[in-house]
């Protein structure tokens, strides 16, 4: 049977996402703090019913996934298509480095959302796709009831918008690091149960 229930993680900090850099695919590892999370959420989720662990294949979700997989048993399986967005020469600047150094790409970024893919990139629909392609797969394997995706930020909003709608106000919010967004399944159709819930760090988003 296939999964019951989808829990979509993000990954643990890292300097960069203390220093509001935007990662992107950059090889970037989980800092002191990301580490003490991946520990933390492996505490919190160690006797939930977790049969397979999937992870984007960067050194951040990874590095996230791995206590827990320890914790269950269980050895993480790295499918790249859950990376972040591909920034191309974007990648490692901050917000306001990018407007400094790249007003025009960041003038045709807003003009466009979706569609803009950024120099040596990708876009976010492009990203969409590909995290669809993820999803797609994971909910058709023979794993039940729970299935954890260890993933990134953009990744898991863009999966959700695909999934639930770009207007649902339920995803107007940060996904933390660490959050776990909880997805069940009833039918054909998928119910956002949690979003972004981080009580393993001593406060929730819901």
């Amino acid at each position: 049977m296939p999964p019951e229930r989808i829990l979509l993680i993000r990954h643990g900090e890292t300097d960069w996402n203390a220093e509001g850099r935007w990662q992107g695919f950059a090889r970037t590892d989980l800092n002191a703090v990301g580490r003490a999370q991946a520990q933390t959420l492996a505490n919190y989720l160690r006797d939930r019913p977790i049969r397979a662990i999937y992870t984007s294949d960067l050194p951040r979700t990874w590095q996230t996934a791995l206590p827990l997989a320890q914790a269950l048993g269980l050895e993480p399986q790295a499918d790249p298509r859950w990376r972040e967005i591909n920034l191309g020469k974007l990648q490692g600047f901050t917000s306001q480095e990018m407007k400094r150094h790249f007003p025009a790409e960041m003038m045709a970024r807003a003009a466009d959302l979706w569609g803009y893919a950024y120099p040596q990139g990708e876009s976010r629909r492009q990203l969409q796709e590909r995290a669809y392609a993820a999803w797609q797969h994971v909910i058709t394997q023979p794993i039940e009831p729970e299935v954890a995706i260890v993933s990134h930020g953009g990744t898991i909003k863009t999966l959700l918008w695909k999934l639930f709608g770009e207007t649902d106000k339920r995803l107007d919010m940060h996904i933390a690091n660490t959050s776990v967004t909880t997805l069940e399944q009833a039918g054909e159709a998928w119910l956002l149960r949690e979003v972004a819930a981080i009580p393993h760090l001593g406060s929730s988003q819901i």
